[in-house]
């Protein structure tokens, strides 16, 4: 704990201008034109190109009087490879005025990188966080840039961070930087529909995991207190985060399985899109921990695991499944920092869930059967991990640090193992 008079007394919010509602897509010509722009790069990955809203919207973006071309091939759980190629191209085909991100994390991620090393000098590396990269941060201001979610889940399009493979390493890990926070971001639930089953389930727990790693997060005034120079966006819980992730679990009681099992379902899509939405404000500022750091190297060293409703051109585990799988055994971990928080979360999930004898069983029964209902795997035996891989996973959580500095509860090396165990099989 820190000395008394000497702990934080400020945190900080920021969050995107925000146009939300079906139809809201239709308007994006119309508020690139406020920013006086003249040409426009949109970026979108293959699936997503292929259910024509970013051809229609780079028309809409022409019919407005802006030069608008279409990059297509951002890649799904993008890697640091394939957002160099996006980079080239941009480079090589600009100058450019704006960004629009049209797609999931995936696209709206590879974008942020695209702007920032559109308008700041340095490759990926330079800015990609320490010690995977070098942390640099940018000295020139970025772009506008507009992100319209195709998916409910990554929250990307409300937040400063940009998540990638670093293919030689073997690790995921990211760029964090107040100025990749997108300008607009165009919210449409219409455009979500098509999003099949799996990815639901996918991106539905990573906006589960948002707002309840936010909720849980180490507070604010836990810690020592910064200069102004210091101020980094996870700042951890406090009161206008808190308020964003309690709605969305709210949101995501009534609305998660519905929308998994019936896709067609537009107040279910619309819920969704809601809770997406308020979680990337909530964990925008406050932060995720645990679940969120084991998740990068479960996610980085898979080898043959393909989950449906995603590319099957080569293995995966999509970043909300891969944040899900040991989110149950991480919360029974962290529930002795503040165990009414965590009661508090498993009942806004499962209104009249009955509470169990010992609450620290009380959240993780919640994600458990809420997981097994929307067929998520079974732990991480089920995308391809045993007992023998827990070491490696724990080297990959371990460079993590600037998510695990949020955690409620110091977690060692030993800790994450446990976690990781008991996470092979959760039920």
């Amino acid at each position: 704990m820190v000395q008394s008079g000497s702990s934080e007394t400020v945190f900080t919010y920021g969050a995107p201008q925000l146009k939300f509602g079906s139809g809201s897509s239709d308007e994006i010509g119309f508020d690139l034109s406020t920013y006086g722009v003249r040409r426009v790069l949109v970026i979108t990955d293959p699936g997503v190109a292929a259910t024509g809203h970013p051809q229609r919207i780079t028309d809409q973006v022409n019919a407005a009087g802006i030069e608008a071309v279409l990059f297509d091939r951002a890649h799904v759980e993008p890697t640091d490879e394939s957002m160099v190629e996006a980079v080239e191209f941009a480079r090589d085909g600009g100058p450019w005025d704006a960004f629009v991100a049209v797609g999931g994390g995936s696209a709206i991620d590879t974008a942020k990188a695209v702007n920032l090393l559109c308008t700041n000098p340095g490759d990926l590396l330079d800015y990609v966080n320490a010690p995977v990269g070098r942390g640099r941060a940018p000295v020139n201001r970025l772009a506008p840039l507009v992100a319209v979610p195709t998916t409910t889940g990554t929250g990307s399009e409300s937040t400063t961070v940009c998540v990638l493979d670093v293919l030689e390493q073997q690790v995921k890990s990211g760029i964090s930087h107040p100025l990749l926070r997108p300008t607009l971001a165009v919210v449409d639930p219409r455009l979500t529909l098509s999003q099949p089953a799996g990815v639901t389930a996918a991106s539905g727990m990573d906006i589960l995991c948002h707002a309840l790693e936010s909720w849980t997060a180490r507070p604010f005034d836990s810690y020592a207190r910064k200069t102004p120079e210091q101020r980094v966006p996870y700042c951890g819980a406090n009161p206008i985060a808190d308020m964003w992730s309690e709605k969305a679990m709210s949101l995501l009681a009534g609305s998660f399985r519905t929308s998994v099992h019936h896709g067609d379902d537009e107040h279910a899509r619309e819920q969704m899109a809601l809770a997406a939405t308020f979680a990337g404000m909530g964990f925008g500022n406050a932060g995720v921990h645990i679940p969120h750091a084991n998740a990068y190297p479960i996610a980085g060293r898979v080898r043959d695991f393909h989950p449906a409703g995603y590319p099957d051109d080569e293995p995966m585990v999509p970043h909300g499944m891969a944040v899900s799988l040991t989110a149950p055994e991480a919360f029974r971990f962290t529930f002795e920092a503040a165990p009414e928080r965590h009661v508090r979360a498993a009942e806004l999930l499962a209104p009249g869930a009955e509470r169990p004898d010992d609450l620290r069983d009380f959240l993780p029964g919640v994600l458990a059967d809420l997981m097994r209902d929307i067929d998520i795997p079974n732990g991480i035996g089920a995308v391809g991990y045993a007992e023998a891989d827990v070491d490696d996973l724990v080297t990959g959580t371990l460079q993590q640090q600037r998510l695990l500095a949020t955690a409620p509860r110091e977690a060692s090396a030993d800790d994450l193992a446990g976690i990781l165990r008991r996470s092979i099989e959760l039920w």
